[in-house]
């Protein structure tokens, strides 16, 4: 096909091929370069004649763009984080102030499960499954989670790679078949399971170590509001030196409800790392958003599970 070329003046618009400077008709298309959004190109042998030319402002335009989408979204929990019942976001680490049920997969936080045992609800919170079916078996329970997963429920897949993780439900320690289960469940849409297999990849649980690929999928998590994710991705930037790419991260799990950001943009500031604003910002957004996760249901549960704690008892936050 053959292109018809703009005149110089063309050229330099946005509407022509950046090679060769052909301009949209019936017989030639353009098509951004999917990298940078900067130009255009009529086809692929001009994409690839432009290329070593091109190749410097497309990389550092790549990198502008992957940065605002990582800093500009994510500033909200996503759907998950939030307790079915009370509608409010669970406060974190949510495996310790909630419980998934085997029966729906739904995570209840320990509020709502309090408030309905007080009623004298000893069912399901959410989907009434009776009390005598909760209390089955270690094997009855994985049959319940591996048939919702075999219905591709990716909350179930993901609760199913926990199982093999931490060896749940008389099922063997197996931190590979986790990272496939998760690796599923994140193809499904599990936020949690990206969460997961940044931190395989970062620390070689059950693959070789890949930074490169663990932090992909922290940034993945955390640009859909998963805050523990954005935490590590704030630590992962300190540790390269480059602090104020991880006070951003910082500030912005901080808002998400994550006291560990508070504490450690508190010690960024007594080092000169973060100024006082910065802190204070982190700070008053932390109270925001504890204060939106407050009930006095929780905070009933959370005496009790204090009282409980210091009596030398553990907690498992994944199933009931």
């Amino acid at each position: 096909m053959s292109c018809s070329v703009a005149t110089n003046d063309e050229r330099t618009g946005e509407g022509c091929c950046a090679n060769c400077g052909a301009v949209p008709s019936a017989m030639v298309g353009l098509k951004n370069c999917n990298a940078c959004l900067l130009v255009k190109y009529c086809g692929v042998d001009c994409q690839k004649v432009h290329r070593k030319q091109h190749k410097m402002a497309c990389k550092l335009r790549a990198a502008e763009l992957k940065d605002e989408r990582l800093y500009n979204q994510g500033h909200e929990r996503s759907e998950d984080d939030f307790c079915p019942i009370c509608s409010l976001p669970i406060p974190l680490p949510m495996a310790r102030y909630s419980q998934y049920n085997a029966c729906c997969m739904k995570r209840i936080c320990r509020g709502c499960v309090m408030a309905a045992h007080r009623r004298g609800m000893l069912d399901c919170p959410f989907c009434r499954t009776s009390h005598a079916v909760k209390q089955k078996s270690g094997a009855d329970m994985l049959a319940m989670v591996q048939a919702r997963a075999g219905k591709k429920d990716p909350v179930a897949i993901f609760a199913l790679g926990n199982s093999h993780q931490f060896g749940q439900f008389g099922l063997q320690k197996d931190a590979r078949k986790a990272v496939e289960l998760w690796t599923e469940a994140a193809e499904l849409g599990s936020i949690a399971a990206l969460f997961e297999l940044g931190y395989s990849y970062c620390h070689g649980r059950g693959v070789e170590v890949d930074m490169e690929k663990g932090i992909h999928f922290y940034e993945e998590a955390a640009t859909q509001g998963q805050a523990e994710s954005r935490y590590n991705l704030g630590c992962y930037e300190g540790k390269k030196g480059r602090h104020d790419r991880a006070v951003k991260h910082f500030l912005i799990s901080a808002k998400l409800g994550d006291i560990n950001s508070v504490d450690t943009i508190k010690k960024m500031f007594m080092d000169g790392l973060a100024t006082k604003a910065q802190y204070a910002q982190a700070l008053r957004e932390y109270q925001d958003a504890a204060e939106e996760m407050k009930s006095p249901q929780r905070d009933e549960e959370n005496a009790f599970m204090e009282a409980f704690m210091k009596n030398g008892h553990a907690m498992d936050g994944w199933f009931c």
